[in-house]
């Protein structure tokens, strides 16, 4: 009896996990993510994290829902490489109305499994340019342009869509609405929402990834952490640098002025939040190193009289370090100039001004405590000879001399002893 209860309940435990296995954990889901703004380090971050979800969740297929200006190449190509490799089918959706897939948006859309558009909505642009909008050297921009032709028409290919078209738009920067993206076979569909594009695309076969069986399916719309919105807005590397100098200057603030706190605090959080963003950025540690060589060189002016070599020599090497913070070399991988000058001319002038004020404070005469009596003239109240009191700053003082003082006598404190003034006559 015991034997036959032990069967019975193995089989019932092995009819349950079957059923679970077939029931409960292969139950697909269509997930829905936003991806809007400009592309940068966070975004590409952000975009990978969410496809490798996805796919431990063994979803029925990702929508993307798409609004970009453009932005960084070498965060655009690492989006692309995930949407590429990734075994869950990847519908790139440009919504809603008025959205467009501009410059990185066309390679990221062309990447895609599946490309839809909505009405109202563009796509083109792609040429590449610098951070502000600024045209790249002409040699640079040859480079960077056929690059970007050739593997934006590998891919086009590869999905089988308009690769002249793509190379147009990289190398022409031509654009097109959804119904002309559609004739032309830039996308495979318009949908109106995203119910009507589900509806579309339910039933699709995707090559190895086999057919799309939608219909009914939970949706699961995935939502941005507040590290990860954190994350795309410092990973800028405009942001970044002004996050580092900031972090620097508090401080060297609180360095040079022990006990002001504010700046210290501030100073610490901005170092942290630099860190954090350097993660998904291309820094170069020797431009780090030369910013704390330049920071250690501020820091000795206030102990070494240099004349001022060693704040020009800080200048300098923060000046170099800057150049050097980021590698990227793609478009929007580098510091602008129109934020290092002004940022490099404001914490020169900070830090040059601070180290000055902390040596002048250092060799200046003391005006406060005991120290800052030695040198102060008073008035003998009682003879001394050789212990009297004289009244200087106001307040009466026990004081010793050499030679005995007169009452009324002016005197010159020259030391002090235990609360005791030790003076001479200037009379």
């Amino acid at each position: 009896m015991k034997y036959k209860i032990i069967t019975v309940f193995t089989f019932i435990m092995v009819f349950i996990s079957i059923f679970c296995a077939n029931g409960f954990a292969n139950e697909k889901e269509i997930h829905i993510m936003k991806l809007s703004g400009a592309i940068s380090p966070g975004t590409s971050s952000y975009m990978k994290k969410s496809i490798q979800k996805v796919a431990d969740e063994n979803s029925a297929c990702l929508i993307i829902e798409l609004d970009t200006p453009g932005g960084n190449v070498e965060s655009m190509r690492n989006i692309v490489m995930a949407i590429l490799d990734s075994k869950v089918p990847i519908v790139v959706y440009v919504s809603p109305s008025g959205a467009r897939a501009a410059s990185a948006g066309v390679m990221i859309t062309n990447a895609a499994d599946i490309a839809a558009m909505a009405p109202g909505t563009n796509i083109g642009a792609a040429h590449p340019v610098q951070a502000g909008g600024r045209e790249i050297e002409k040699t640079m921009s040859e480079k960077i342009t056929n690059d970007m032709v050739a593997n934006a028409r590998s891919i086009a290919e590869k999905r089988g869509r308009n690769a002249q078209w793509v190379e147009k738009a990289i190398r022409e920067s031509v654009s097109a609405t959804e119904t002309e993206a559609l004739e032309k076979k830039i996308i495979d569909i318009v949908a109106k929402d995203i119910d009507d594009l589900i509806r579309q695309i339910d039933g699709k076969i995707l090559g190895e990834k086999g057919k799309l069986k939608l219909k009914g399916l939970k949706r699961n719309y995935l939502e941005e952490t507040i590290s990860t919105k954190i994350l795309k807005t410092i990973s800028d590397p405009n942001i970044a640098y002004i996050l580092m100098m900031i972090g620097l200057a508090g401080l060297y603030f609180e360095l040079s002025h022990p006990g002001a706190i504010f700046p210290g605090v501030i100073g610490a959080i901005s170092i942290i939040l630099f860190f954090y963003a350097s993660q998904t950025l291309p820094v170069n540690y020797a431009g780090i190193l030369l910013i704390i060589l330049a920071i250690i060189f501020f820091i000795l002016e206030m102990k070494i009289t240099s004349f001022g070599l060693l704040s020009i020599a800080g200048v300098v090497s923060l000046l170099l370090g800057s150049l050097m913070l980021f590698e990227g070399s793609g478009p929007g991988g580098q510091l602008s100039l129109k934020v290092l000058l002004p940022t490099l001319v404001f914490i020169s002038s900070f830090f040059v001004v601070v180290a000055g004020l902390a040596f002048r404070a250092q060799v200046s005469k003391p005006r406060t405590g005991d120290k800052g009596l030695i040198g102060e003239i008073g008035v003998v109240k009682k003879e001394i000879d050789p212990e009297g009191k004289i009244l200087v700053h106001g307040e009466l003082w026990k004081a010793i001399s050499k030679k005995s003082v007169k009452e009324g006598v002016k005197v010159k404190v020259i030391g002090i002893k235990n609360l005791v003034l030790e003076v001479e006559s200037i009379d």
